[in-house]
């Protein structure tokens, strides 16, 4: 679901080799260096964006389930409170490059508004042959969980202008707390929740590497339990005391049945909430590679195709099945959704479906005039590499000869 992006965080394993006194790059027979090789993906953000679609892929189980659970509708809220802050913010994190250069716009094009057209259009089109209940195609309209990737573009493109502000976190904060108190927004391209989610983007662009390393200190692992703990207990004594359309920061508070103040008071409340669970959540992200760390990179993949799944089960009527609202068929649907986004992350699923969520179009877009240099000296090293350095002695030779 994240960009991808070459690593800005050193993993622990490439700051081991900063130390080795060994210089590879030497390693060529002919004493010349050699390419440097390409940076690694750090698996810090790698595992981060695979434990956060995990959350959201059980979030979207539990939803039509949490009715008949007091505890369930617990962690769902919890669950609520930071999966998509955690998302969004590391959105934020890896568009602080985003300049609206062609080639920027390029994948903003390819990567975001190319996947939306598709799945803007698929899940109507599910509703209207699987439910049976026939649904209009709206762009405009964000449907499911393709609201995200709406966001994303209308936040990309305003990249530049955060970059410009002197205070963007609490400009961007003020506009949220406003947008939860106007209900005359109205809901095109789900203007609403882009408003009311932007602190968090606009958050990740102002953060640094050294932001991530003070949350994965020891200390702060260990506080983040009973902070957890404390989370869950007070979310199960709000569950039947506090409205959840809260959570998913798409309405106004009048909209949400209270005066209009309380929407910048819950707003602010909120934002803090998010914070402090999305750092506890980012502190037991394990730094090294694990099982699922190449996971990450399809994390796009994941988030996209695992609605069809249950909205497909929905639609059929598998959630009404009294099995599944019992604890073990909870625990059930719960294993089960996290499996499915894991399966729906790997490389057979992504390369089945690059062409619809990560396409080059080249065809559509004019070749950029620094890209198509930098091709030709791509090219003209080829070349010269092919030829091997006797080829440049005897043309050296042959230059002086003439």
């Amino acid at each position: 679901m994240f960009p991808a992006a070459s690593s800005l965080v050193p993993s622990p394993r490439s700051a081991q080799n900063q130390n080795d006194q060994h210089d590879p790059s030497r390693d060529r027979s002919d004493g010349r260096p050699s390419p440097r090789p390409a940076a690694k993906r750090d698996a810090f953000f790698d595992n981060a964006k695979y434990l956060a679609i995990v959350l959201v892929a059980m979030g979207h189980a539990w939803e039509p389930l949490k009715g008949d659970s007091r505890v369930l509708t617990a962690a769902y809220v919890v669950v609520y409170t930071f999966h998509m802050p955690a998302f969004i913010l590391i959105s934020g994190f890896f568009s602080r490059s985003f300049d609206a250069s062609p080639g920027k716009i390029k994948r903003l094009v390819t990567g975001i508004v190319v996947p939306y057209v598709v799945f803007e259009t698929a899940y109507p089109l599910l509703k209207t042959y699987v439910d049976g209940a026939p649904q209009d195609i709206s762009l405009l309209d964000p449907y499911y969980l393709t609201w995200f990737l709406c966001a994303l573009f209308i936040w990309r493109l305003t990249t530049p202008v955060w970059k410009l502000v002197r205070h963007p976190v609490p400009v961007a904060l003020g506009i949220a707390m406003l947008a939860s108190a106007t209900p005359g927004i109205g809901g095109d391209l789900d203007l609403p929740r882009v408003l009311q989610f932007l602190p968090f983007f606009v958050l990740g662009l102002n953060l640094k590497q050294e932001h991530f390393a003070l949350v994965r200190r020891r200390s702060v692992r260990i506080a983040a339990v009973p902070v957890f703990a404390f989370a869950l207990a007070f979310a199960w004594w709000a569950v039947p005391r506090m409205n959840s359309g809260w959570l998913y920061h798409r309405n106004s508070a009048q909209e949400l049945g209270v005066p209009w103040w309380v929407g910048p008071v819950m707003q602010l409340a909120l934002f803090g909430c998010s914070l402090l669970l999305t750092a506890c959540f980012l502190s037991w992200v394990p730094g090294r590679t694990m099982w699922f760390t190449a996971l990450g990179a399809g994390t796009l993949y994941g988030y996209l195709t695992h609605g069809l799944l249950l909205k497909t089960a929905d639609y059929r009527g598998w959630f009404d099945h009294p099995a599944l609202h019992r604890p073990l068929g909870e625990i059930a649907a719960t294993v089960a959704a996290a499996a499915a986004v894991t399966l729906l992350c790997t490389g057979p699923v992504r390369r089945a479906l690059r062409f619809v969520v990560e396409p080059r179009m080249d065809w559509a877009f004019k070749r950029d005039a620094a890209e198509l240099a930098r091709e030709r000296e791509k090219h003209e090293k080829g070349r010269q590499a092919a030829r091997g350095p006797q080829s440049d002695v005897r043309e050296r030779r042959a230059d002086a000869a003439g």
